[in-house]
């Protein structure tokens, strides 16, 4: 329990939060990966931090982002005055960090407001024994200007591994952080489970394994989301800085809280380095390549395309209609998956769908001279399209014309992107039958078929059904065991997430094909 004096700065700490919060934009927050940690999620990380150094006399502690104290307002809750020897956070942004450094003024904690991935690591007898961090979570599409190119090199030289430019800014705090670390240090890091399954997140695998002494990692339930302005799940990583053993063998735990998960496994090294997707463990026991043929064996997996600015893009037949555009330059597009009543879309003459709402995709054929000389109200409404900022938009300066739409045709079988577990049929994704001509936007997977099944699709229209039918039997486990999950449980399928999935079924529907050669899978640093 907080003593009085911590008890009153941690709600003076609290009320600071909110009050600086509530001041600044939500979106610069977003970008800037700014989710404060919450108190009891603070202090449980450091009670657990007490229990794994044991009753060494002296703790030097190091937070490289620590906003407005959060786990320093924890350390001293947790850990008694006289074994604090030295206490360092760092803050970029004097926002939140000036009014945190006059906050915990008269307390021993020294923040530097500066830029943690920039600072220079100190002497070995200054280095900390005690690393916690919450770092920003800033995407890798906000890192510009050479930031990206900067963090990568810094980051390969200070611990040897070299991080994907998809990778999150999470991932280069977490790489420079080893400098810091005295040998035997130990580190905690609040980041966002993905990493556990994607690809950028490799390079993370990688040092884990690696490069230190991998304890323990707990994953929250997605649907206890521990930032409530942020849909992410999160996962808590353990480590020493010290030589990885062979036979190490790493703590898997799951669901409630840190110190009483709901489940755990202990997990061997060698088991994580052959299985891509870590979020398997503790709920499975070891890892088993998939054996047979999968949907990519099948199937080309594409997802739909990326517009650049739906709203302006897409619009229904009746505002076509209104505006009186030319319906050559648009082609049908399905609307999203929650307005598509049903799993199976039926076509007019035309091969448009069947449907209560119908929309359709502006990309016309065109030149823009030919627009502006034999389509006045198109031209005028492309020119619409300039004066809102459309055509200056990142995807579409990078378009020739900036009207042009990538190339998806329409696809007989098309999958939901995005789905949550906790619908009535508890069933996170749907598979759509598509008898129209309309193609789809990235909210949606589409599916072409490679030979033979094209071929016999061909032959057999009616085998169109069949496949369909036996893509929704698809166990809801075996969809989840290759997608990710987010805060809030939203599930999500990546093409070739999907691709992965095992696909026997479809050999029963064509009997004169074979088995499709299974490549060996070569595990986590495969090509690396």
């Amino acid at each position: 329990m907080m003593t009085t004096a911590i008890a009153e700065l941690e709600a003076r700490r609290l009320a600071l939060q909110d009050a600086l919060d509530a001041k600044k934009e939500a979106a610069e927050r977003n970008r800037m990966g700014q989710f404060a940690t919450p108190t009891q999620l603070a202090v449980d990380i450091l009670r657990y931090a007490r229990a794994q150094l044991g009753k060494s006399e002296n703790v030097r502690f190091i937070d490289p982002a620590i906003g407005t104290g959060a786990f320093y307002s924890a350390l001293l809750d947790v850990f008694s005055k006289e074994r604090i020897g030295a206490a360092v956070g760092y803050e970029i942004d004097p926002y939140y960090g000036a009014p945190a450094a006059e906050l915990w003024r008269d307390t021993g904690l020294d923040i530097r407001l500066e830029d943690f991935t920039r600072a220079e690591a100190p002497a070995d007898t200054e280095k900390f024994d005690l690393l916690i961090c919450n770092p920003p979570y800033v995407r890798h599409h906000h890192l510009i200007n050479g930031e990206k190119q900067r963090l990568k090199l810094r980051a390969q030289d200070v611990c040897g591994v070299e991080i994907s430019g998809l990778a999150g800014l999470y991932c280069y705090f977490l790489g420079l952080s080893h400098a810091w670390l005295k040998d035997g240090g130990l580190a905690g890091w609040l980041i966002p489970s993905e990493f556990m399954d994607v690809n950028y997140g490799v390079a993370v695998k990688r040092y884990l394994l690696d490069k230190v002494t991998f304890l323990h990692i707990h994953r929250f339930d997605p649907n206890d989301v521990q930032f409530n302005d942020a849909l992410v799940s999160s996962a808590v990583v353990w480590f020493r800085k010290e030589p990885p053993s062979p036979e190490q063998q790493v703590r898997f735990t799951y669901g409630g809280s840190l110190q009483r998960p709901k489940l755990e496994r202990l997990v061997p090294v060698e088991t994580l380095r052959r299985d891509p997707k870590w979020t398997r463990y503790p709920l499975k026991e070891s890892y088993e390549p998939t054996e047979g043929p999968v949907l990519s064996d099948f199937f080309k997996i594409k997802r739909g395309l990326v517009t650049g600015n739906n709203d302006y893009f897409i619009l229904p037949v009746e505002e076509i209609a209104r505006r009186g555009l030319p319906m050559e330059a648009f082609k049908p597009i399905l609307p999203s998956p929650r307005d598509l009543p049903d799993d199976e879309v039926k076509a007019d003459k035309a091969g448009n769908p069947i449907l209560e709402k119908q929309l359709f995709l502006l990309d016309p054929p065109w030149t823009e001279e030919k627009i502006r000389n034999h389509y006045p109200k198109l031209w005028a409404y492309l020119e619409e399209g300039k004066a809102q900022g459309v055509a200056e938009s990142y995807l579409c300066r990078h378009r020739n014309p900036w009207y042009a739409q990538e190339d998806r045709p329409p696809a007989p079988f098309v999958c939901t992107y995005l789905g949550r577990s906790d619908k009535k049929n508890g069933r996170p994704f749907r598979f759509i039958l598509n008898h129209s001509q309309a193609t789809a936007a990235n909210v949606y997977l589409m599916l072409y078929p490679k030979s033979p099944l094209a071929r016999a699709l061909q032959d057999s229209p009616e085998l169109k059904r069949r496949v369909w039918l036996c893509l929704n039997e698809i166990s809801t486990k075996a969809l989840l065991a290759e997608g990710r999950v987010y805060g809030g449980g939203l599930h999500k399928l990546e093409p070739r997430e999907l691709g992965n999935v095992p696909a026997r079924f479809i050999l029963d529907l064509l009997p004169d094909v074979r088995a499709p050669k299974v490549p060996k899978q070569l595990g986590l640093f495969a090509g690396a």
